[in-house]
């Protein structure tokens, strides 16, 4: 699945050289961290979500038919003098 996501997401972005996709296990599901260029960003989620939601949706049903769980979770890096070296993770 993670050579899916990449492939969607890498053609999606305008800096694909910048999206990074982590695969943690937790309890049993695979939770893919997406890292994607803070220009990038609201590409990836798109209005409303509706975006990363599809994303999410083809994840689910291809996880599911190969018996698995799958979740994506999109992490934003904050940036500013006052987030100095600070991320922030935020479910989408």
């Amino acid at each position: 699945m993670q050579e899916f996501l990449e492939y969607v997401l890498k053609n999606l972005v305008e800096e694909p050289e910048d999206v990074d996709i982590k695969p943690v296990e937790r309890n049993g599901v695979t939770v893919y961290q997406l890292r994607v260029s803070p220009v990038d960003t609201a590409r990836v989620i798109g209005r409303k979500g509706s975006t990363i939601n599809a994303i999410r949706a083809l994840l689910v049903a291809g996880s599911a038919k190969q018996g698995k769980r799958s979740v994506l979770e999109l992490i934003e890096e904050v940036n500013g003098p006052e987030f100095e070296d600070d991320t922030t993770e935020r479910e989408v």
